[in-house]
């Protein structure tokens, strides 16, 4: 009997879930049973996350899987990071969840250098500085909302609980709270105090593939569901996403291009260096005791607002398109400019910025779609470049797979590889899913570790390829002298 895994995959404005079986040719299908909206909104003064809303979807995508014919299955659950629920002693939500981009947490880092430097945070977790970090947000949560909380549970986390009653808290996530040590692989006593918690409010580390208990039907009555088991994945996406990369060897990088852009390579060493701190590079936990070595950057969210405050008037095809046909680098923008992570209109944002920088201004679509995107390929090259140095191992990475919605930009697939002369694999675009299914699959012995599930990838969804063509390497180092002279001031 073939088994049926689900993949709930959660982004910042969207989720759904996917069926996945494997077949006898060898080949993963992948089939999209239900989509929804997330996204944050304004509530008793914060951005909050609709969390009841992704409760309601989950269930009524189940519903819909079991109307289906299906009425047995695996799940697993993956969501953005850092955000976290706290509940009550009597297991209830204290309040929806408070959106990392709630500017709560704008002053958050200079008021915590009061109590430990930066760099001793880097040292001791190896997670880069980021206002939204979990540690920054319990730093100025409510001490009285604390002392009512039982427990806290990240995002993905909760989602389990809800639907299992089991609470644990999942490694590749609970890594980007900045609040775990990677020399004792456990929670940093010392950075609990500063953030104001308590080790007993956290729920026991648990790696991912592991198995998280059976969904309590019972809870939900007004529901047709499946039998489900419910296993512990790589709970933040882009561990998942990794998992769903196609990389062999050790040769290649990677970008989950989604909301964000996350570039960066699987090791298994941590690199807390001072100049992977002055770098704001990351050592985020994988799966299987790998560690992701990566950069946050400001990745689709740019064209997503662009597109957004048109209305939705062009089709993301249709704005790519629109920029091939615009003529390039015409701007520089610094893509990770804190002026771009949430304001109230992204093309303002980017005209702004461009006009105190006295360069053209972009206003129609396609002109602001391609300062977008050839922006986004010079940031790619120059942070692939200084992923090489910070390595420290002299060794060439000849080869970057983009995965994730990102990477059916065929458009900006080709400027990065220019850019950046080295050969992109780009998909499948479901990496995160795929991801998701494929521990899945590990956990209950469909595959004996990693690199034998990354071949199905391979060979059941479709990559494309793109090879580097003549680029002109001077508007690297300019963009490269623009980015120094705006760090100066």
């Amino acid at each position: 009997m073939t088994e049926t895994y689900i993949a709930v995959d959660i982004g910042a404005s969207s989720g759904r879930l996917m069926k996945s079986e494997l077949q006898a040719n060898g080949q993963l299908t992948l089939e999209e049973i239900h989509r929804f909206k997330n996204g944050f909104r304004m509530k008793d003064g914060h951005d909050r996350w609709a969390i009841h809303h992704l409760i309601n979807e989950i269930l009524i995508g189940l519903e819909k899987l079991k109307k289906s014919g299906v009425t047995k299955c695996y799940i697993g659950i993956d969501t953005w990071a850092v955000d976290y629920c706290l509940i009550d002693r009597s297991g209830d939500l204290l309040e929806e969840p408070i959106s990392y981009r709630d500017t709560r947490t704008e002053s958050a880092v200079q008021a915590f250098t009061a109590e430990c430097s930066l760099e001793r945070l880097y040292e001791k977790t190896g997670i880069q500085i980021q206002p939204f970090n979990t540690i920054f947000q319990l730093f100025v949560e409510s001490q009285e909302k604390l002392n009512k909380a039982e427990k806290l549970l990240l995002i993905p986390d909760y989602l389990g609980y809800v639907f299992t009653g089991n609470a644990v808290t999942e490694k590749t996530n609970a890594s980007t709270m900045q609040l775990l040590n990677p020399d004792s692989q456990d929670w940093d006593e010392e950075l609990l105090s500063l953030a104001g918690i308590k080790k007993e409010l956290l729920s026991p580390l648990t790696d991912s593939g592991t198995i998280l208990g059976q969904l309590k039907k019972e809870q939900f009555p007004t529901f047709d569901l499946p039998e489900a088991t419910f296993i512990t994945v790589a709970t933040h996406d882009t561990a998942s996403a990794v998992i769903g990369t196609p990389g062999e060897g050790d040769d290649w990088a990677y970008i989950s291009s989604g909301t964000w852009s996350l570039l960066g390579i699987e090791t298994t060493l941590f690199n807390v260096s001072r100049e992977a701190f002055f770098e704001n590079y990351t050592n985020e936990w994988g799966a299987h005791n790998t560690i992701r070595f990566l950069k946050n950057i400001m990745g689709m969210w740019l064209i997503q607002e662009v597109a957004r405050m048109q209305d939705y008037q062009y089709t993301y095809a249709e704005l790519a398109d629109l920029a091939e046909a615009t003529p390039a680098f015409q701007q520089f923008i610094d893509v990770n400019d804190p002026s771009f992570l949430n304001p109230n209109n992204m093309i303002e944002a980017i005209q702004d910025y461009c006009r105190k920088t006295k360069q053209r201004i972009p206003e129609s679509a396609g002109e602001l779609a391609r300062c977008i995107y050839d922006n986004l390929a010079l940031c790619y090259a120059i942070e692939l470049e200084k992923m090489e140095q910070l390595t420290g191992t002299g060794k060439k990475i000849d080869k970057l797979h983009i995965v994730g919605g990102g990477s059916n930009n065929l458009f900006l697939n080709q400027l990065t590889a220019n850019a950046a002369g080295i050969v992109i694999e780009a998909g499948p675009g479901e990496a995160t899913a795929i991801g998701n299914i494929l521990l899945q699959m590990i956990t209950t012995g469909v595959f004996s570790d990693l690199k034998e599930a990354r071949k199905v990838i391979q060979q059941s969804f479709e990559i494309s390829v793109h090879e580097p063509k003549k680029f002109d390497k001077t508007i690297i180092n300019d963009y490269k002298n623009f980015l120094k002279e705006r760090t100066a001031r």
